[in-house]
C-alpha cells in the first residue's frame, strides 16, 4: 500500500508501474496494485498477455459459449479426426474380411493397442499394415489414414482403399480409388498422398498439429472452435477480467464476407483448387465443394458480397439439425414478392426452393451432397 500526496506523484507512480510492466516477462500474469490518495482508492489491474497467443481448447470456450459448445459437439466438425484405437467406426472393421478389388484383393482386419490393422489374405508372409487414423465425421463416410516412412519425402500419407459409409452402414471402395493407378504398391493398401497435399489433408481435419516423421506433434484433433476463431488465450484472459470483454469473431478486425468465404473455402475448396476444365464443365462431383458452386450463383453475384456461408448455415450446428423449412425461409427472406431489388420465383414463390434450385445429388457409395450452384436447372 502506497500513500501518495498530490496528483503529480500519483502520475509518476502510474508511469513507473507502466515501465515495470513493459519490462516484465511476456507470459500470462496478473499484477494488481492499489494506490490510495487520501479518501480515494484506485485499483490498477495490469495483465501482460502472452507474446504468442495459445490454444485453450473447446471446453474452456464452452464455459461462456454454452449453446454453441453444445451445438458444435453434435456437429460433423467435432468428429473429423480420431485415432482408430478410439474410433467406434474403426471397430466396425475388426474381424471383417472385405474385398477391396484390384490390386488389393481380400483384406482381413484386426486391432491391437495401437489401433486398426489390415492384412492381404493372399500375402501370407506379409506383415499387417497399420491404419492409425479415422478421418471424416461419419455423416457420410469415414476413411482410414496412415503415415509411413518414405525414402524420397521422408513421410507420406496413405488413404486406405476401403472406407465405411453411413448409407446402409456398409463398407466400400474409397471415393476416387475405383481405378487404382498401376504404380500403386498393393502392400500400402491405398493411395499415397505427398508433400503439401498430405499436410492439407490432415490439416483440414484437425485444429492444430504438425507432421514430424510419422507422428503428429501437438495434435488437437477435430475442427474445434480455435480452428476458425484462432487461438483464444487472449480473449479468455480478457473475459475473465471483465464482464463485458471485447468481441472475438475470428481474431481479425477487418473480418468481412470475403474473409468468411476464404476461411470456409480453405477446407471446403475454392475455385482455385479446381482445374479450369472442371470449372468449365462443372461435373456433378463438384457439388461436394460447396463454395465453388455458390460463387458462380446469381444469388451470390447479385448480393454484392452479402451472401456468405453463414447466411444459411450456423457453423456451430450440424446441417442435418436444421429443417428443410428453415432453409426455405432463408431463400424467401431474400426472394420476396413485390420488391424492386429482388426476384421472386414465378413457379413456386413460397416452397420447393431446395428441390428445384439446389437439389441433393447422390454420389458413389450413396453419399449425398446438395449442389450449391443455385440456379434454374436444365430439365432432366
Amino acid at each position: 500500500m502506497f500513500r501518495v500526496i498530490g496528483n503529480g506523484l500519483l502520475a509518476i507512480l502510474f508511469a513507473v508501474i507502466g515501465i515495470l510492466l513493459l519490462n516484465a516477462p511476456k507470459q500470462l500474469q496478473s499484477d494488481v496494485r492499489t494506490v490510495t490518495d487520501d479518501s480515494k482508492s484506485v485499483q490498477l489491474t495490469a495483465v501482460v498477455a502472452n507474446s504468442t497467443p495459445s490454444l485453450v481448447g473447446r471446453e474452456v470456450c464452452g464455459e461462456c459459449h454454452k449453446e454453441n459448445h453444445q451445438l458444435h459437439g453434435r456437429s460433423g466438425h467435432a468428429m473429423t479426426f480420431t485415432r482408430t484405437s478410439d474410433s467406434e467406426i474403426a471397430k466396425k472393421f475388426v474381424g471383417k474380411t472385405l474385398d477391396a478389388g484390384q490390386p488389393y484383393g481380400l483384406l482381413e482386419y484386426s486391432a491391437d493397442a495401437s489401433g486398426l490393422r489390415a492384412k492381404r489374405v493372399d500375402a501370407v508372409e506379409e506383415d499387417s499394415f497399420p491404419l492409425e487414423y479415422a478421418l471424416g465425421s461419419g455423416h457420410n463416410a469415414v476413411t482410414l489414414f496412415s503415415l509411413i516412412p518414405d525414402q524420397v519425402d521422408g513421410t507420406i500419407g496413405i488413404e486406405h482403399c476401403v472406407s465405411w459409409f453411413s448409407d446402409g452402414d456398409h463398407f466400400g471402395v474409397t471415393p476416387g480409388q475405383f481405378s487404382a493407378p498401376q504404380s500403386t504398391n498393393p502392400k500400402f493398401m491405398g493411395s499415397s498422398i505427398r508433400g503439401y497435399e498430405m499436410q492439407a489433408c490432415v490439416g483440414c481435419h484437425i485444429t492444430s498439429g504438425t507432421i514430424v516423421k510419422q507422428e503428429i506433434v501437438d495434435l488437437v484433433p477435430n475442427v474445434n472452435c480455435e480452428k476458425c476463431h484462432g487461438p483464444g488465450s487472449e480473449h479468455v484472459r480478457l473475459a475473465r477480467l471483465s464482464k463485458s470483454p471485447p468481441p472475438f469473431s475470428v481474431g481479425r478486425k477487418d473480418w468481412n464476407g470475403e474473409s468468411e468465404l476464404q476461411l470456409c473455402g480453405s477446407c471446403h475448396r475454392m475455385p482455385v483448387d479446381i482445374s479450369p476444365k472442371q470449372l468449365r464443365e462443372y461435373p456433378p462431383k463438384l457439388a461436394r465443394f460447396q463454395p465453388v458452386g455458390m460463387l458462380r450463383s446469381e444469388c451470390f453475384l447479385q448480393s454484392h458480397g452479402e451472401l456468405t456461408c453463414t447466411t444459411c448455415h450456423n457453423p456451430h450446428q450440424s446441417t442435418k439439425e436444421k429443417s428443410k423449412a428453415a432453409y426455405v425461409d432463408d431463400c424467401i427472406r431474400c426472394h420476396q414478392d413485390n420488391t424492386t431489388n429482388q426476384v421472386s420465383c414465378p413457379v413456386s414463390p413460397t416452397e420447393g426452393c431446395i428441390e428445384c434450385h439446389m437439389p441433393p445429388l447422390r454420389f458413389e457409395q450413396g453419399m449425398i451432397f446438395h449442389d450449391h450452384w443455385i440456379r434454374v436447372r436444365p430439365a432432366e
